[in-house]
């Protein structure tokens, strides 16, 4: 417990030392010219506070003529002449507006019955359209309206000139100057007693902390401009303006009447120096000391954990980036904010604070930056964490809701609206007129827009019950299907689902009755000829058994055993067709002369049979890509089918036609026994026409054909009519 909270003292030092040390370094870089200059007088801020003397000096005393002599040397050109006549359009307009203007007005005063007023303001509008009238017929008039306008703006810049003589005052007193115009040789001197003789023994080296001497090398001489009006163009005060050129000094003398900020900046700015230096070397030490301690001593461990990475590995990538990016920044602006201020009790005061509170946001940078490394080191990869991050997620988000357009295009206008609507309330708050339209719009759209949600959401409620007690196993009626929206394409879909599920129950409980039936059939074709096996064999026992009684039971034997393999070779046939892990050796094969050869095996047993064979072919061939092997047993499973289970003394059709890039082969006999109307049951495996099962067959000769012919990419389909049986065989043919 101990040596643990040591450890995190030592991890509070070393931060707080670190945040020093990267705290004075960065300030250093970021503000150590301000310090790095000789003196003061070499700063920016000591510039400026020059120039904005120099402009006073040239507002008040090297380019002032003077209010009264502005006023008299103002001229007035014929094209300010008509630059005032024509100012606001043409007399008939003039004239026109201020009639508009006084029509209102007149119009309420005799409304009102206020003739007095009435009269007021058509006196008003007569001298006006006087005043107008007499801009376009006398020149002399529109002189000495635009001389009152001229002399109203000098008016104005000497008021506003006055306004900053507070300011000049001060900077003329710590300011010294010596200034004579290079073309009249005037000069300007707030010295007494100085001329051209004794100008350098006022200001000198010795009672001076500053001289500037016009000419300079880089501005020249002292120049003050075609500009009087600082404060905004003004064409009439500008056009006193003489551009004058002035050489001289301009200095700050060592002893100043009274409290000078000049004095009191330039003594700040050296014990600023020293602090800044002392500072800035101290935090270089710091900095230094503080890396040497973490490569010595592994800080890493104690903020390394386990419980907090994986805590920190469930926020998204992107939000764990800005959320660095961001505290990065911020840090980076408070650690170079620390700036040489006051005297320096106050400065380390405000550095340690400056310390302690950057410290914090150091500890929660850099502990981020080591989990988000860690987490791209270890992880599960760049390409996973940015599938995972927010950004994507939004996107999948988005494009999902886009995946049916219609509905993202219907949730994006209600959005809208909704949002238009809540910006609509703030609106009618601040101008409560805007009611007399938001009211309208609200009842048209808003309230359909509710009555559409509203509709939509019951809708759904409705689907979610539905599917919710499908869930459980309650088939319940159809949802109703309204309309063509996203919804009822849902309802119309679960209905189908539905339908399907019902569709599945029943085929689910045909197929267990099947596997039941198989079962049975099984076991009864199975054990038929066994217990045959069993019964003489157990004969062949008999003591004094009769040689020709022992042959006999022989013959059986053999008879039985052999039904018996032929059964059980079916059966696992069978088995191999519907799994498909039988392979095909197919070839060239023509369909017409396979049918001849498989009917030419059975010619013993059609002429033994009361049935007439009609068969039916094409004269050209029908080629197939077959395996002639496996089609000749379903022709024969077909033949042996006929032969077993056609009503004696019937005619059996067979034909062979070719259609387009197909093969048919159609087989009809009469029946011998009733099928009953589920055909399709003929083709599960010991499935047999005779139900009784008094004839010899295992029942797998259609469920074996119906495989081969599956194999080859064709069809084998029944038809039932009465007693007529119909099988047709179609495959594809070459061409």
């Amino acid at each position: 417990m101990a040596t643990r909270w040591k450890n995190k003292v030592g991890l509070v030092a070393w931060i707080l030392l670190f945040t020093f040390g990267l705290s004075g370094t960065l300030s250093g870089v970021f503000h150590g010219s301000e310090y790095l200059q000789r003196d003061y007088f070499q700063t920016q801020r000591f510039d400026d506070q020059l120039s904005q003397f120099t402009d006073y000096l040239n507002l008040f005393e090297l380019n002032n003529p003077g209010k009264e002599e502005m006023k008299k040397e103002i001229t007035v050109t014929d094209d300010e002449v008509n630059e005032y006549r024509y100012r606001y359009g043409e007399l008939p307009v003039q004239i026109a507006d201020i009639q508009d203007q006084y029509e209102g007005k007149i119009q309420d005063a005799l409304a009102n019955r206020n003739n007095e007023l009435a009269n007021i303001y058509t006196a008003e509008r007569d001298e006006k359209i006087k005043d107008i009238t007499n801009n376009f017929k006398n020149d002399e008039y529109v002189r000495e309206k635009i001389i009152k306008e001229k002399e109203q703006e000098i008016d104005e810049y000497f008021r506003n000139l006055e306004s900053h003589r507070p300011e000049f005052t001060r900077l003329n007193t710590e300011f010294k100057y010596y200034l004579k115009d290079t073309a009249t040789g005037e000069v300007f001197t707030n010295l007494t007693a100085v001329t051209d003789r004794n100008v350098d023994e006022w200001i000198n080296s010795r009672n001076t902390l500053f001289i500037r001497s016009y000419p300079t090398a880089e501005q020249g001489y002292l120049s003050t401009g075609e500009q009087m009006n600082y404060w905004g163009y003004n064409e009439t005060v500008d056009s006193f303006a003489k551009n004058r050129m002035f050489e001289g000094k301009i200095a700050v003398a060592k002893a100043t009447a009274g409290a000078s900020s000049i004095i009191r900046s330039y003594n700040g700015y050296q014990e600023k120096q020293r602090i800044f230096f002392i500072y800035a070397l101290s935090s270089v030490i710091a900095l230094g000391i503080s890396i040497y301690l973490y490569k010595k001593i592994p800080l890493s461990q104690l903020v390394a954990g386990e419980k907090w990475q994986g805590a920190y590995n469930l926020i998204p990538i992107d939000v764990s980036v800005i959320s660095l990016t961001f505290f990065g920044l911020f840090t980076l602006t408070l650690l170079t904010m620390n700036e040489v201020n006051g005297s320096p009790p106050v400065f380390i005061k405000e550095t340690l604070f400056h310390a302690i509170g950057t410290a914090l946001l150091v500890a929660i940078t850099a502990v981020q930056g080591f989990f988000l490394w860690q987490r791209i080191m270890n992880g599960c990869g760049l390409k996973e964490e940015w599938r995972n991050s927010l950004l994507c997620r939004v996107y999948r988000g988005i494009k999902d809701a886009f995946l049916i357009r219609s509905v993202g295009i219907q949730v994006l206008i209600v959005l809208l609206l909704v949002f238009a609507f809540g910006a609509g309330i703030v609106i009618v708050g601040i101008e409560p007129r805007v009611l007399l339209v938001y009211a309208p719009v609200c009842l048209v759209i808003g309230l359909p827009m509710i009555y559409f949600i509203a509709r939509s959401t019951g809708y759904f409620n409705r689907i979610v019950g539905h599917t919710g007690e499908l869930v459980q196993g309650n088939l319940e009626p159809d949802l109703p299907v309204k309309g063509k929206s996203p919804l009822a394409h849902l309802a119309q879909h679960i209905n189908a689902l539905k339908h399907g599920v019902k569709t599945s129950q029943r085929e689910q409980a045909k197929s267990e009755r099947l596997k039941t039936e198989l079962i049975t059939n099984v076991s009864h074709d199975l054990r038929t000829p066994l217990t045959s096996v069993i019964t003489y064999t157990e004969l062949l026992k008999t003591p004094g058994l009769a040689e020709e009684d022992r042959e006999a039971y022989i013959q059986i034997i053999d008879r039985k055993a052999k039904r018996l393999k032929v059964l059980i070779d079916d059966l696992f046939e069978a088995s191999k067709m519907a799994s498909g892990s039988i392979e095909l050796v197919k070839d060239r094969v023509d369909l017409v002369q396979l049918l001849q050869q498989a009917l030419a095996e059975h010619n013993e047993t059609m002429s033994k049979s009361t049935l007439q064979i009609r068969v039916s072919k094409p004269d050209k061939p029908l080629y197939a890509l077959v395996d002639g092997q496996k089609l000749w047993r379903v022709f024969d499973n077909l033949l042996v089918n006929i032969f077993k289970y056609s009503l004696e003394n019937t005619r059996v059709y067979i034909s062979a036609k070719a259609l387009p890039d197909k093969a048919v082969i159609v087989f009809k006999n009469v029946a011998k026994y009733e099928l009953g109307e589920d055909v399709d049951e003929l083709f599960e495996r010991f499935k047999r026409g005779d139900a009784s099962r008094h004839t010899e067959g295992s029942g797998l000769g259609l469920a074996i054909a119906k495989s081969i012919v599956d194999l080859h990419g064709g069809s084998l389909e029944i038809e039932v009519d009465g007693d007529l049986f119909k099988t047709t065989v179609s495959l594809n043919t070459l061409d």
